[in-house]
């Protein structure tokens, strides 16, 4: 599965499932697909989620499946995730998520 973040204030940003579900969980949410964070209510999402991401900067990154490929830290993959929120704050706009459709 793949979750897509959004905002107008911000292109989308789309993200693997468990990262997409593991990114939620910081910002104090479910990890429901779809959903959504009032406006008012991103700035603190913004907030936790950048806390998380500062506590686990001291840990290794999780190993990649494939040992060709190199590991990738969560402050690496929540990056286009906190400039998202980032906008949406200064834009005080809301934010949703949703499973990623793709027309081919």
């Amino acid at each position: 599965m793949l979750v897509t973040f959004s905002t107008d204030a911000y292109p989308n940003i789309t993200m693997f499932g468990d990262d997409a579900l593991a990114m939620l969980k910081m910002m104090g949410h479910s990890a429901t697909v779809p959903g959504s964070i009032r406006a008012e209510d991103v700035a603190n999402a913004l907030s936790l989620l950048k806390a998380a991401i500062d506590k686990q900067k001291s840990t290794p990154p999780v190993a990649a499946k494939d040992e060709k490929e190199p590991a990738v830290s969560t402050a690496h993959r929540g990056k286009p995730l906190i400039d998202l929120l980032t906008a949406a704050v200064k834009a005080q706009d809301y934010v949703m998520w949703d499973k990623a459709t793709f027309i081919s």
